[in-house]
């Protein structure tokens, strides 16, 4: 696949199975408290420069001022500059290919499940 870094670790998706384990107010729990962990304290939201100061425990210390910009930027849906905790979520399904998956079957079952009642 043309883009693809071969040098980049391979992706492993633990969001379904920490989905599985805690159960989904369980999951967005945990994804309430890592929203908590990244955000600027004063802001109450993730901005680039508290990803920057939060990079080593993500293992992101390599990333460029640009790049964690970026990041940003792909969950950023008010335009802001900024990510609150409903965006952070949001993204955070979004770049999960397991629970996307799971969530399209879990559409599909309620509306077959309405189509037979």
């Amino acid at each position: 696949m043309a883009g693809v870094d071969k040098t980049a670790p391979d992706f492993e998706d633990l969001l379904p199975a920490m989905a599985e384990k805690l159960c989904w107010d369980g999951l967005m729990r945990e994804l309430c408290n890592g929203f908590k962990l990244l955000m600027d304290k004063d802001k109450g939201v993730i901005t680039a420069a508290s990803l920057k100061s939060n990079a080593a425990m993500l293992g992101l210390q390599g990333l460029r001022d640009d790049e964690l910009t970026s990041m940003v930027s792909e969950g950023d849906l008010d335009g802001d500059g900024t990510l609150n905790e409903m965006e952070f979520c949001v993204l955070m399904f979004r770049l999960s290919p397991g629970l996307m998956e799971e969530s399209r079957s879990l559409l599909e079952e309620i509306l077959e499940q309405e189509l037979n009642s």
